[in-house]
Formats: C-alpha cells, structure tokens, sequence
C-alpha cells in the first residue's frame, strides 16, 4: 500500500488562455469551512441542535474574512433529511445566530447527496447572471436528529412497478452498491482495500494537522448516556476516523445489505454529523476587499444513471463537468470523490483510469463520514485547502459525488496561485 503521507510531484498541464486567464466576472472561492465530522447517535454531535452545527461555519465565513454580512445577496444551504420546512427554519435561525441581518434572505436545496456541492453552483450561477455579487453555500445534516435513508417510507405508487427504473429509485442504498459490486466485478478485498486506505490517509491528515485551516472547533453540549449529566467540550477532529484499520479487520465483517455480499459497515460511509459553508463572490469584488482567493469555480454538471447502479455516477458526472471547463481529465491534479461505498468509489476510478495518489489523499468518507447535505460543502473545502497547500503542483481539482435515485455531480474548480 502506498504511503498516506505521500505527496507526488504533479506535471504541469497546458491549458488555453481563455482558461488561465484572471477575468474580473469570475466567481471566486474567498473561504471555504467545515464543521468535524462526527459520528450519528453516538458522536460528539449527537445532542447538538442541527442549527448549531451550522451557525459557527457561517459566522467563520463572516469573521476571518471581515465582509459585512448585509453585503451577502443570498444564502443557500444543502440539507436532505428531516422536514423541509423545518429544515428551512433552521437554516434561517443559524444565519440570525451567525449575526447576519434580517435583509440577508436564506434558502434551502436538496439533491440528495449532492445537495451542498449544488449549493455552490446555485449561488455560482446566480452571481454569474448578476442577482447578486457576494453569496455563502452551506450544507449541513444531523442524521443524529433524524432516521435514515435505509428504506422508502410511506405508500408505494402501484404504477412504479412498471417502469423498472422508476422501481429502482426505491431500492436502498446498500443494494445499489450490491449492484455495482455485482455488475461490475468490484471484489470484496478491491473494497475493503480502498476503505483502509481512506482511513490510513484520514489518520495522516489529521497527525499532521492538514485539517486545521478547514476546521471551525464546535462548543458544544454532550449528554453521558449513563449518568445524564450534561458535559461543556470542544470538538475540533473528525471522530470517525480509524487508524487501526488493516484488511484483516475489514474481512472480519459481514455483509450488511444482501446474504453473501460485499458491501459492510467497514467499507461503506459512515452515518455522521456536521457542516461545511462556502463564501463565493466576483473576482472583482475580492479584488476590491482584498481578499484572497482560494479557488475560482470553473464548471459543473449533473448528469443521470441507472438507479440500480446510481454509485457509478461520478463517472458520468466528472467527464462532462471537465469538457464544460475546457479540459481534459488528464488536465486534473486532485479529486475529491465522495465514498459512499467503496464498490462505486473503485469503480469510478477504475471507470476513469484516474491514478489513486491523485483521489482523496487526506482520506474520504468511509473515514471522515457522509454529513449527507454537507458533503459537498465538505469536500470543496479539503479540496480547496489541500490545492493552495500545494500550490504551483497543483493547479485544477473536481469534487464529485453520487447522488440517490441515479445520477452524479461534479464541479471543477481552478487553484488561484498560479500565476
């Protein structure tokens, strides 16, 4: 296995003009946030109030920038589980907790598990079409608050057995990663590799402290199962993240999903909590404020597969969000690929041809964890850090993820330090 630590020379690439070029329309990342990611129902997280995961994410954006809030055209935040008027709400209680004004309007999107990284192309596009100059993208989920996304629930149409693809938007989410195992050969030791691997990477981020600059440390409340005493901490790491991981403990589980399986608790992402925000504005703007810029959105896509198959859509997704940049995949150095399961996170790459020290090097979500509405925002903002960390190495990054009922997503974004 390849060192987690290790860090290769990355090639330069030649790109046109038209995309190197520093235009003054661009849309700009200025700072990028997360909350850590903790573990659902037994994490540091799970007696915090969803609208407190996400306040202190929003108020860093605001505080280490020093932007004036009422400047904010608009905020959007990615979420998927729970009411969605409820989750409206919260999104409009963190944005008051985080001391924006009451002309700041909020609103909510859900994707599935895309919904954060869709965020960031809403609020893209909408200062693109010149609604506004400056916007935050968010994403948050306390699957501690709520159930998951194992089984449909309520009435099932009697019609949808009719259309096989429509049948398959119920099916859960374990079982499409059976399928893509079975359909397309992905073995259970392929799987169980990439898992220790994300774990290995996950440890090595966090040692070295490659985590710090995305990281908003949490105050917060935990209760003690036993006594019932509430007790002040501080979260400031990811608690998902296993660093004893080996193959052999991986080979130890059970299948969870489908008798004689291969998808597991050990190679599929963990059930978390947590949140990401994402402050994007004109380059014109930044420029104006001074501030710099940690990434420009260059492009995005969203493109539909198979529901009995929906874990191979970064596959689909990564190709047409790159061609609508103007380049090629070869063209990119760092890709953020959320591992909902290890089968369809093996497949894209396999799938793409793409080289593994290139995909995740500070680990993914099997290790970290899948905040659902968050993730997006998450992995934008690895992205973003780890680019600027490497500097003239490293100059185009995608972040792509699967998303439920068969589609995938992808956005490509360009590092600002290159001259």
């Amino acid at each position: 296995m390849t060192d987690p630590t290790d860090k290769p020379s990355l090639p330069r690439k030649m790109v046109s003009s038209e995309n190197a070029a520093d235009r003054m329309d661009d849309v700009v990342i200025v700072a990028a946030y997360r909350t850590p990611i903790c573990k659902a129902k037994r994490g540091s997280f799970k007696d915090t109030l969803p609208e407190d995961l996400l306040t202190p994410v929003l108020k860093a954006l605001v505080e280490r920038t020093g932007i004036d809030p009422a400047e904010v055209g608009d905020i959007v935040v990615g979420s998927v589980l729970g009411p969605s008027s409820q989750r409206a709400a919260q999104c409009r209680m963190a944005a008051f907790y985080a001391g924006f004004p009451e002309i700041v309007p909020v609103r909510t999107v859900n994707r599935q598990c895309s919904s954060g990284l869709q965020a960031i192309a809403d609020v893209a596009a909408s200062i693109r079409a010149g609604y506004y100059e400056i916007g935050i993208a968010a994403g948050f989920e306390s699957m501690s608050a709520v159930g998951s996304l194992s089984a449909w629930e309520g009435p099932i149409n009697p019609k949808a057995s009719t259309i096989k693809a429509v049948e398959d938007c119920l099916l859960p989410m374990g079982i499409t990663s059976e399928n893509v195992a079975e359909r397309y050969g992905i073995s259970r030791e392929a799987q169980d590799t990439a898992a220790v691997l994300s774990h290995a990477r996950a440890a090595a981020a966090t040692t070295s402290g490659r985590f710090k600059d995305e990281i908003i440390p949490i105050h917060t409340n935990v209760v003690d199962a036993k006594s019932g005493i509430v007790k002040p901490l501080v979260v400031s790491e990811d608690d998902g993240i296993r660093p004893d991981t080996t193959l052999e403990v991986l080979a130890r589980l059970k299948a969870v999903f489908k008798e004689n399986g291969s998808t597991t608790a050990g190679n599929a992402s963990q059930v978390s909590d947590g949140a990401g925000a994402v402050l994007l504005m004109r380059r014109d703007v930044a420029t104006r404020k001074i501030l710099p810029v940690l990434g420009i959105f260059r492009s995005f896509a969203v493109i539909g597969v198979d529901p009995a198959v929906m874990g191979i859509g970064p596959a689909a997704a990564i190709p047409a969000a790159v061609k609508g940049a103007g380049l090629h995949i070869t063209d990119i150095d760092l890709f953020e690929i959320n591992e909902a399961f290890a089968s369809q996170f093996t497949y894209c790459l396999e799938k793409l041809g793409l080289d593994h020290k290139k995909v995740n090097v500070n680990g993914g979500a099997i290790a970290l964890g899948h905040p659902l509405g968050a993730t997006g925002a998450r992995c934008t903002a690895t992205l973003l850090h780890e680019m600027q960390r490497r500097g003239k190495d490293c100059r185009f990054g995608v972040v792509s993820m699967c998303i439920g009922t068969g589609m995938g997503a992808a956005a490509v974004f360009e590092c600002s330090s290159i001259p």
